[in-house]
């Protein structure tokens, strides 16, 4: 289960100068660079004439003089690519912008609500310095084929889920728990590998793979894929556990009946990349979501799976916007590589919880470089009105 991001100022650049953002820099304006100048935007124009006094980093200030919000973008003026934006951007607010400014030529571009997009002034930065990379904009139009195709692999991950749910269920009604233990880890992973359309499943999420967080395990309002494996391996019978596996299959059931007449909202597709793997480390390498199984490493290696797919599907348009992408497979294949050393002779896990420091710690640094890496995919591929 994933949570929810929101839209933030953020530069759109590589990962390395998404962290130099970070830093706190000097405040540039409409005064050519002095401290604390204000740039003005409304519904009658995006922004005064302005000027910069050379390259380098600098801090617009940015003051929504409107009665609505929108965002405000700086881009090359030439084709439309973003080097910084402000999303969010409310009424009677003011909000910084900073920017690695190199050589080239820079205009706001403003988009308030009712209002039909404006270019303000152009601004020519001369010489030869370099700074933050203009990111070509993906729009709506781009994200539909790409959705399509996602929503196909969904598909086809849900009837093999359906399938293997079947199977599970049939082992709980003839009383073979031991089948139904070596069967209820493939049916799990296959739906872990599908996290970038959680959002689509609606309330089918919560009863496939809902955690025992707010309800306890002992209400029995808790469904799922996790509330059977605390039955598995918590000595209850097939007797108990058999509504518990029907309603799974039943669940799933509905959920693929449904998914042709589903949608994937397009701005998941990127921020996902990120999301499936930041929930793992959350939830997963804690151990948090282990409920007697001790499999939390391998659903972790089935998002990294979902996120490879991800990253497949996104990547004509990450190959030509992205130069950190290989790194995030470097990382990627580094933490999978470390999980796959736990995997035991006899198919079992090493739970989360039994590994030794040294272990957990190389785990969670790789974790921790992907998704350092990931996380500037969501607003590089986030759908644009261009």
């Amino acid at each position: 289960m994933l949570s929810a991001v929101m839209r933030s100022t953020r530069p759109l650049a590589s990962a390395a100068a998404a962290v130099a953002l970070a830093v706190t820099l000097t405040a540039c304006g409409s005064g050519g660079g002095g401290s604390g100048d204000v740039l003005s935007f409304n519904s009658g124009g995006c922004g005064p004439s302005w000027h910069l006094s050379g390259p380098g980093w600098h801090t617009f200030e940015l003051r929504n003089t409107n009665d609505v919000g929108g965002e405000v973008d700086l881009i090359d003026p030439a084709n439309g690519a973003i080097y910084a934006e402000i999303a969010g951007f409310g009424p009677g607010t003011t909000t910084p912008m900073t920017v690695d400014v190199g050589s080239g030529r820079y205009a706001f571009r403003c988009l308030f609500q009712e209002t039909d997009p404006m270019t303000g002034p152009t601004v020519t930065v001369p010489g030869d310095a370099k700074g933050t990379v203009a990111i070509l904009p993906v729009t709506y139009d781009d994200l539909i084929p790409l959705a399509k195709e996602y929503q196909a692999y969904v598909g086809r991950g849900l009837a093999t889920l359906a399938r293997q749910v079947a199977t599970e269920d049939g082992d709980v009604r003839a009383g073979n728990l031991a089948a139904a233990r070596r069967d209820w880890l493939p049916a799990h992973l296959t739906y872990q590998t599908l996290g970038a359309a959680y959002d689509a499943f609606g309330n089918f999420d919560g009863e496939i793979d809902g955690r025992a967080d707010a309800l306890g395990v002992n209400n029995p309002k808790w469904t799922g894929f996790y509330r059977l494996e605390y039955g598995l391996w918590h000595g209850q019978s097939g007797k108990e556990l058999a509504p518990v596996a029907n309603a799974l299959k039943t669940n799933v059931d509905q959920l693929l009946a449904s998914w042709p007449s589903q949608e994937i909202p397009l701005i998941d597709i990127g921020l996902r990349a990120h999301e499936i793997m930041e929930n793992a480390l959350e939830f997963q390498l804690t151990g948090h979501d282990d409920y007697g199984s001790g499999s939390t490493l391998a659903t972790t290696l089935a998002n990294i799976s979902g996120t490879r797919e991800l990253l497949s599907v996104l990547q004509p348009f990450l190959v030509t916007r992205y130069p950190g992408l290989p790194s995030v497979y470097s990382w990627l294949d580094r933490l999978q590589a470390l999980l796959e050393k736990e995997h035991r002779p006899n198919g079992s896990w090493v739970p989360a919880s039994a590994l030794p420091d040294s272990a957990r710690q190389a785990i969670d640094a790789a974790c921790g470089q992907a998704l350092e890496g990931l996380a500037p995919i969501a607003s590089i591929t986030e759908p644009r009105n261009t």
